[in-house]
């Protein structure tokens, strides 16, 4: 039996030339999620490197000096021009059999450097020194990224890519390779974000509603 793939996407947020999009297939179980917290131990007269609570209202106190970190992902995902390689009336075909998949890859390596905004506000990679000014004097800025497999749908920077190419064409160009993307989430007053946590709080509420309450009895019963 093939294993099941689904299919997720990068896109670029914003005004940019060319525009960024990246369509890819990856195994969901291979998606790491990671968010940590900075925990400062309380230093008041009379404690032990902590904070005192009882009743569950005192419980803001305790988070005193505690920071959430912004989440993190990590997923591995596998570009493969294959099929658009064997598809003749795919529109990809005539540039899969010359470039393979390296203009998948150049624009991965788009997404992740630098750009500078030029005029009417689109963004333009800031290598090609298209905006007036010296270097560091230029107001560059990473991509702002929109992730999406599924029903998420996450405003992201994308802070490291590892390109692993395991197949070739004749003319050396990379047809197959296995990539490792790290994503940082951008939090805040954004709408992406916004209905995340929306699906998060919804979701937390049917894991409550499908029989976790039962645990409040058992514990305080």
């Amino acid at each position: 039996m093939m294993p099941y793939v689904t299919r997720g996407a990068l896109v670029e947020y914003g005004l940019s030339v060319p525009p960024l999009l990246l369509e890819f297939e990856f195994n969901p179980q291979t998606l790491s999620r990671t968010r940590t917290v900075t925990i400062s131990m309380g230093s008041a007269p009379g404690t032990r490197g902590g904070y005192d609570f009882a009743f569950p209202w005192e419980t803001s106190r305790v988070a005193q000096g505690v920071s959430v970190e912004p989440e993190e992902f990590s997923i591995d995902i596998l570009i493969d021009g294959t099929d658009r390689m064997g598809d003749t009336n795919h529109p990809a075909h005539a540039i899969a059999n010359t470039y393979g998949i390296e203009p998948d890859l150049d624009t991965l390596r788009s997404m992740v450097e630098p750009k500078t905004q030029g005029p009417g506000g689109v963004q333009m990679l800031a290598g090609l020194g298209g905006v007036g000014g010296r270097a560091f004097a230029r107001d560059e800025h990473p991509s702002v990224l929109l992730l999406v497999w599924g029903s998420h749908v996450l405003p992201v920077f994308l802070t490291s890519v590892q390109v692993d190419e395991t197949a070739h064409l004749p003319n050396l160009k990379p047809y197959r390779a296995n990539v490792n993307l790290s994503f940082q989430v951008i939090e805040g007053n954004n709408p992406f974000y916004k209905v995340e946590k929306v699906r998060q709080a919804v979701g937390a509420g049917l894991n409550f509603a499908s029989g976790a309450a039962n645990v409040l009895g058992k514990v305080f019963g």
